[in-house]
This record gives C-alpha cells, structure tokens and sequence, in this order.
C-alpha cells in the first residue's frame, strides 16, 4: 500500500537529509534487493539502500573500498551479448522461450514490441503496466518487453527495477527473461552463478504479480523463469528455464520482515547524515550508529562488508565467523565469551552448549598435550 502523500513526502525529505542534500540517489536494483532480502536483520544495509546512498562510495570514504561489482570489461562483454540475443525485434529470444518453455503455442513469427519510453522511472512504470495490459487484452500474438521498468514496495519505499525482458505469451502469461554473460557449457552454468540469477528474478516475478494483481482477470506470472546465456565459448545464445517458486518464496519471506525504513529513519540521532563528503570520525559515527548483521556471506553482496567486518572483527562478535557458527552457539555472542565458556571461566556446566564447548577444549588440549580443564564425558563424568 502506498504511503500518504504527506507521510511519503516528510520520509523522502528525510531519506534526502540522510544521503546528503548535493548527492544524488542510487537507485535500488534487484541483484541489491536479492542480497537484502538474504540479510533482513542489517538495518544498516536497509536504511543506506532505502535512502538512495551509494555504498561503494561510502566504503571508500571510510576507508575500506570495496572490490564487490562488476569490471567494465564484464559489462560491455554482458551488453555485447544482450544486444546480440535482441536483435532483429527478439527474434532469437523469442524462440528460445517458445522452444523452452512454451512448445504447444503457435511458433512467434512476428511479435509486438512496445515503446516503453516515458519521463522518469514512474512514468517509465506506468507505461510498463500499460503495455502488460494492452498485450495481455490484445490480439494473442507474442509481445517483447525490452527493459520494462517495475516497482516493489520495500519496508515502505518503493524500489525501481528493470528486467532485461518480459515477454507475453499468446495465452496471455508473462515470463521474465535474465541474460546473463557467464557460459553455458554443455548445457549447464555454474551453479552459484544461476543461484544468483535466480535470487534476482524472483525479485522480477514478486513485481510482475503485483502489476497483474490490478488487471481483471488477473494474468498469470510463471514461475519458470528463462535464463539466457553464451553457448560454450562462443557468443551464440543458450538458453535454461530454471524454476523460481523457491526463491520467490523466501525473498517474499525476507522482505515481509524488513524493518519499515521509517521506523529505522525515526531511532538516528537528528542531523545524522552518510554524505562521504564528511569528516571521516563524523562519517564513522553516522555509520555505526545503524546497527549491522555482518556475516562472511556479505563479502560477496555487500559493498560495505570490509567495513563491518573489520568492527565485527574488532567487537570479538562470533557472527564474523558464519551464521551457523552462530547459530550453533546460542547466547555467547562473543569470542571472548566462547573462549571462557570453553576454559572453565563461566557459563553453566549443565548448559549444553557450554558442556560441547569445554568437552572439544579438553579433546583439543589432549591432542595438543597441553594442560586444559578436565575432559567431561557423554554422562558429565570428568575424566582424568
């Protein structure tokens, strides 16, 4: 549900005052949202992300950039290849959904492919639902979305996102299209590769399902995805239907329990800004008033993860280890606090996690031959 237009006006104030009144914003794509939704507890991703703040930038000013993204060489070698599977009206494209996922509808000789041109990413949306709308009412023919715009409501700010293409079946579904410049060989891609491709389009089919929800009768969004890719080593299209109900599902999940970034905007301290043109000590104090959830998984989503890193690191936080490190250890939230449990210094000798903890210090000081607390057996015996 959208915002009133005075609450939603007094929050993109509020979210301008936080990025810096001279910075422009950063739009929030779906390989950014995919990476939030996997960490819904980071309230400091989500307000950084929600406010529009180039995190990469931010990372440099406090002194730890980042290598997270894509090189050039990667992106004119991925927009090379989309260029070349587009051409001639999507032809190729086209085919390659019919071949893949829809074999029993009439072959796409020719196909519809609207002009999504408008002002703005709301206007740009707008046209988008327009053109879902006049194709999926229309004449049964196959139509090509090329970079339609979409919008999500993320914990209450709406996210802009752009699909590489959407395409309308004769019956009136709509599929989305990820093309990606990693290879297919023999047929199949790296799987943390199309893990990641997938996590993204589901972002896509979540958007689609909420333009298709104000359409009567609603159409439906597949949850088959098409992903395209080189063949092999060549530049010539391959292409995989991955099914995408998993990913959805969870990102659906994860999203629900993000925190409203009004709610997050109204616990900072009043004049709290993350303009990298700041003091660095002012700038620290601005980023570390927002709490974060570090784990090693943001290395490779999170532009700031040296960053909190290095304080998790500095805290002696035991999420700087995994979540299931984490997980695994209960109430001890800190190295030092594992390290004493482990040693005899505290915790509950009933506690079982303390008990597992001092059993594998006595195993390790045994195999080291180094003096140690008394190893306890299964049954709590100490044995000597």
């Amino acid at each position: 549900m959208p915002l009133p237009r005075t609450r939603g006006t007094a929050l993109r104030q509020r979210l301008a005052e936080l990025r810096g009144p001279s910075v422009a914003p950063k739009a929030l794509d779906a390989r950014a949202l995919a990476a939030l939704a996997a960490n819904p507890g980071c309230e400091r991703r989500a307000i950084l992300d929600g406010a529009g703040v180039n995190k990469a930038t931010l990372a440099s000013a406090l002194g730890s950039p980042s290598a997270f993204g894509q090189s050039q060489f990667a992106l004119a070698r991925g927009n090379t290849f989309e260029a070349r599977v587009k051409a001639d009206g999507g032809a190729e494209l086209l085919r390659l959904v019919h071949e893949k996922l829809d074999p029993g509808a009439a072959a796409p000789t020719e196909a519809e492919v609207p002009d999504l041109t408008a002002t703005g990413p709301e206007g740009r949306t707008a046209r988008t639902a327009l053109a879902l709308r006049d194709a999926t009412t229309g004449s049964g023919a196959w139509t090509l979305l090329d970079h339609p715009m979409l919008a999500l409501d993320v914990a209450g700010s709406p996210a802009f996102l752009e699909p590489d293409a959407v395409v309308v079946h004769p019956d009136g579904s709509w599929t989305v299209v990820e093309i990606k410049s990693f290879p297919m060989l023999d047929g199949s891609a790296d799987p943390a590769k199309v893990g990641a491709a997938a996590r993204q389009a589901a972002v896509y089919v979540l958007a689609l399902e909420e333009v298709a929800a104000r359409l009567t009768p609603a159409p439906t969004v597949r949850h088959r995805v098409l992903l395209v890719c080189p063949k092999d080593f060549s530049n010539l299209p391959a292409a995989s239907a991955v099914d995408v109900r998993k990913q959805r599902a969870v990102t659906r999940r994860q999203l629900t329990r993000l925190t409203r970034i009004e709610d997050i905007a109204d616990t900072l301290p009043e004049g709290t800004c993350f303009s990298p043109d700041l003091p660095l000590a002012e700038l620290t104090t601005a980023v570390e008033s927002v709490p974060a959830e570090y784990a090693p998984e943001c290395l490779s989503a999170c532009e700031l993860a040296f960053h909190c890193r290095d304080r998790s690191r500095a805290q002696g936080a035991v999420t700087s280890l995994g979540r299931s490190v984490r997980a695994e250890l209960g109430a001890l939230t800190t190295v030092d606090a594992v390290l004493a449990a482990a040693h005899g210094r505290s915790g509950d000798p009933e506690d079982p996690t303390v008990a597992a903890l001092r059993r594998a210090a006595a195993l390790r000081a045994e195999a080291l031959n180094t003096p140690s607390v008394p190893l306890p057996s299964p049954e709590g015996a100490v044995c000597r």
